[in-house]
């Protein structure tokens, strides 16, 4: 089973129902796609909520696609992560996805 060790949690109000795992914005709406995320909702909330977002740290995220471990991410349309291409980076992959739907740990802020 993975695990995260969080180092920093900040609150952001949802703007949009969020989904625990998937990248938020600084706005409290999913993250677009290859743009940079203030962090990884750590709890399902619904819109108009505070959201924890875990920002720092080794993070657990759903992945979008399969996804080697040790590259850099992205967000994907829906908040989650994929292989960066030519969006922003939001964390490096510490362990592999084969696909969609798993949950693997990035390290974000190194």
């Amino acid at each position: 089973m993975k695990s995260q060790k969080v180092n920093l949690v900040e609150s952001v109000v949802a703007a949009v129902e969020l989904t625990r795992r998937r990248f938020v914005g600084f706005d409290g709406n999913v993250c677009a796609n290859g743009a940079k995320a203030l962090g990884v909702v750590d709890a399902d909330t619904a819109a108009g909520n505070v959201a924890p977002a875990n920002v720092l740290g080794v993070i657990l995220v759903e992945a979008g696609a399969a996804i080697s471990a040790g590259v850099e991410v992205q967000s994907d349309a829906s908040g989650k992560a994929i292989t960066k291409a030519a969006g922003v980076g939001n964390g490096f992959a510490w362990d592999a996805a084969t696909a969609a739907g798993d949950v693997i740990r990035i390290v974000r802020g190194i």
